[in-house]
């Protein structure tokens, strides 16, 4: 007996941004095509709406894709195809319908049939079913649904979903210019393209049970169903773009990292059965089972994605690390003139904030004050720092000290020398160090002060300190005007 070849797909509609529920979905999609040798994960573009096909979409969604790791050059990987390019099948697919009786012409309009209906929300009446209209103007293609009985769905996470056959009215296949609808479109498709496993949100389940007579309709079994759970907010509200950050272009953007995504996205809903969390895709790919994700919603727990994307980022060696910095690095996304930035500098602080961002993003404002003439000024750690009875004391100290040439200028000597200044105030070493980081580099917290000091330099060091004592002096002189 021969094994039947696993084929998956994902068909998205190019909508201009990739939302995380679909990224989630592809993922599931390729892991199952990926666990056998000649398993495929087809891509289908669903860009039967015109207004809404567009290359740059198109394209979009594979460069996501990619992002993910779902390479085209994958031999798993199949497509893209377009929906569009089977227009032709969706019609003949239509009119055989209609010839063997499965489906009829009906000129009837919504509003027709709401005056039919004592309750509008019963849906068609089968008003056509025995008229024998032939296809003209204004008449639409209804599938003509069992009387009695029932439809089940064998789903591999819901288990056995039954619909009874009285509460499906008999849906339109195909508009009166013939055009597909939706479900007639997808199953000739999914037909066409030899589809043994459809996995997708739970949002088409309610579908199921249409497109699963037209698989019967068309002599073909249907493929196995599987009913992804719906992904969810912290107020258990299902994801939307118009109120949630669900484009996957945007956590791109922001900084994180695709291996992190593609974990964290993989565990929504799914477990490998274990306490584990953070694992690689290949072991996910090999432990990954429909049958075992769960049917309950998913929390999008943003929280616990930068959780997951910081044990990545500190996992990564510090070259890579700073491979994967450079494009928060450019000119095009950097505050600080592009003369400014030395590479050396910045490879030397990288693996002091490796440790301390969660996105790739926060690298810009952790070592910003290295690369700009002056330090960004943050009001609250000015005000917190520079409190009159300590900061201009040991600003100036500190002026003083740090102009010693017998000062070594590296950051264990920097720091010793500070703790000195600070004890001849009467201040501890973090009581001490405020005012000097918060002059330096504009904060508060950020990166260890000494090693910050190091790579800045003794001069721009001073010429800061300087700087703040000017503000000091004018900031108090301000304050004793009488205006």
């Amino acid at each position: 007996m021969t094994e039947t070849v696993t084929r998956t797909r994902f068909a998205p509609s190019p909508t201009g941004m990739f939302h995380v529920g679909s990224a989630r979905s592809a993922l599931f999609n390729w892991a199952l095509a990926r666990q056998s040798a000649d398993g495929r994960f087809v891509l289908r573009v669903e860009d039967t709406d015109a207004a809404r096909n567009k290359p740059e979409w198109t394209e979009g969604i594979i460069s996501a894709l990619e992002w993910l790791g779902i390479h085209k050059e994958d031999p798993h990987f199949e497509g893209p195809y377009f929906q569009s390019d089977y227009a032709g099948k969706h019609r003949e697919t239509a009119e055989r319908l209609a010839e063997e009786g499965r489906a009829y012409y009906c000129d009837c309009t919504r509003e027709m049939v709401r005056q039919r209906r004592d309750n509008p929300h019963l849906g068609y009446d089968g008003f056509c079913r025995d008229r024998g209209l032939e296809p003209g103007p204004g008449r639409a293609l209804r599938f003509r649904v069992p009387d009695d009985g029932s439809t089940v769905v064998a789903d591999q996470i819901r288990g056995r979903v039954e619909f009874d056959n009285a509460t499906i009215e008999d849906f339109v296949v195909a508009r009166a210019d013939g055009s597909p609808l939706f479900a007639l479109a997808n199953v000739v498709d999914d037909v066409e393209m030899g589809i043994t496993h459809v996995i997708r949100g739970e949002e088409h389940l309610s579908n199921t049970p249409k497109q699963q007579l037209l698989w019967r309709a068309l002599g073909q079994d249907p493929p196995v169903w599987a009913h992804l759970p719906v992904i969810v907010n912290e107020k258990r509200q299902k994801l939307s773009k118009r109120r949630d950050k669900v484009a996957l272009e945007t956590y791109q953007d922001e900084g994180f990292l695709p291996e992190a995504m593609v974990n964290y996205l993989m565990l929504l809903g799914w477990a490998p059965g274990d306490d584990r969390e953070i694992m690689p895709w290949s072991q996910m790919e090999r432990l990954f089972r429909v049958s075992d994700v769960n049917s309950s919603s998913a929390f999008f727990d943003e929280q616990k994605l930068r959780a997951f994307n910081g044990e990545y980022i500190r996992a990564l060696s510090v070259d890579e690390f700073v491979e994967r910095c450079r494009p928060w690095l450019t000119p095009e996304r950097a505050p600080w003139p592009e003369k400014n930035f030395d590479e050396e500098v910045f490879a030397a602080i990288a693996p002091l904030a490796q440790t301390r961002v969660a996105v790739l993003s926060e690298i810009v404002g952790n070592v910003d004050f290295l690369f700009l003439d002056e330090p960004v000024e943050d009001e609250r750690s000015w005000a917190k720092a520079m409190k009159p009875e300590v900061a201009p004391a040991m600003l100036t100290a500190a002026l003083e000290r740090f102009a010693d040439p017998d000062l070594a200028w590296e950051a264990t000597s920097l720091k010793s020398a500070l703790e000195e200044v600070g004890q001849a105030q009467g201040l501890k070493l973090g009581k001490a160090q405020a005012p000097v980081r918060v002059a330096v580099t504009g904060r508060t917290v950020g990166l260890p002060l000494f090693e910050s000091l190091e790579l800045l330099g003794r001069e721009p060091v001073r010429e800061r300190l300087r700087a703040a004592l000017t503000k000091l002096a004018e900031t108090d002189s301000g304050a004793g005007t009488d205006s």
